[in-house]
């Protein structure tokens, strides 16, 4: 593939998401499907020689807590001695919105450094490195769309219909910690692997164990569900707060959005079962 000067970093939907248990760690046992938007943020980087990875960029948070700087902290020493870079981010994408804007900046931060410091570490391995700053940063950097188990990190591919989506995001800034804390958050029991699946633009299996208590905590997600559920049948993605429906037309899904409700944002995009730095080596 062509070398990007701007580097993708789309979002992500579960079109369900189940808890299965807890791991001794804490960390809660899944089961979802992950698929891809032709919509995200988008990332440049400046090599230099001065041994530094900074940013360009103006963020809220500091950078001992910025995914992309860790990211690139994390592949740096693999490089040549020196090899130093700066990162820009234009960021579209809502935080604490389960759209995974954050996981997906860091596997692209993870996928350009590997090609562009020369490293070459197979896309396992860069999977392994990426499951230490988050556990939906292995789908982004493996590249395609997933049956997911383990905390996320355990993918088998999957093929879905590529439907247009509305999305929704209300204003709130949604805990994935706060929502998989909750007390009321029971295990359930674990589904047999999907091997066949109906294609169709309207591809909903199980439901989002999590959206209840979001919607509990956090009723300006009720409302947008309550909204886009008068078109199609809506659900939350991740731990929250963004909502989707899939619809069959990009028409159809710009006439939704065109309606939205006055205190939210959202966006219209193409599922995407190919991530589109897929081809890069």
């Amino acid at each position: 593939m062509v070398e990007p000067k701007l580097w993708p970093a789309p979002a992500k939907l579960n079109l369900f998401l189940h808890v299965v248990g807890r791991r001794a760690d804490g960390y809660h046992l899944l089961q979802t499907i992950f698929q891809f938007l032709d919509y995200g943020d988008e990332l440049s980087f400046s090599l230099n020689q001065s041994g530094n990875v900074t940013r360009a960029y103006h963020a809220d948070f500091s950078e001992a807590d910025d995914l992309c700087l860790r990211a690139a902290r994390l592949l740096q020493p693999l490089a040549t001695n020196g090899s130093g870079v700066e990162i820009n981010l234009l960021k579209r994408l809502p935080q604490g919105g389960g759209l995974g804007g954050g996981s997906s900046d860091a596997a692209t931060v993870l996928l350009a450094l590997n090609h562009l410091w020369g490293i070459g570490l197979p896309r396992p391995k860069l999977a392994e490195l990426g499951l230490r700053l988050g556990a939906d940063v292995p789908v982004f950097v493996m590249g395609y769309a997933a049956w997911a188990e383990g905390v996320g990190e355990q993918l088998t591919p999957i093929e879905l219909a590529e439907p247009w989506y509305v999305i929704l995001a209300p204003e709130v800034m949604v805990s994935t910690k706060e929502i998989f804390s909750n007390k009321n958050l029971t295990p359930r029991g674990r589904m047999k692997k999907i091997r066949a699946l109906e294609s169709s633009a309207q591809i909903q299996f199980g439901e989002n164990q999590l959206q209840a208590i979001a919607v509990d905590t956090y009723p300006q997600i009720g409302a947008c569900l309550d909204w886009l559920s008068q078109f199609a049948l809506a659900r939350m993605t991740g731990s929250g707060g963004c909502v989707f429906a899939a619809v069959a037309s990009k028409a159809q899904a710009q006439a939704i959005i065109d309606q939205k409700p006055a205190n939210t944002s959202g966006f219209i995009a193409k599922g995407l079962n190919i991530h589109p730095l897929y081809e890069l080596s």
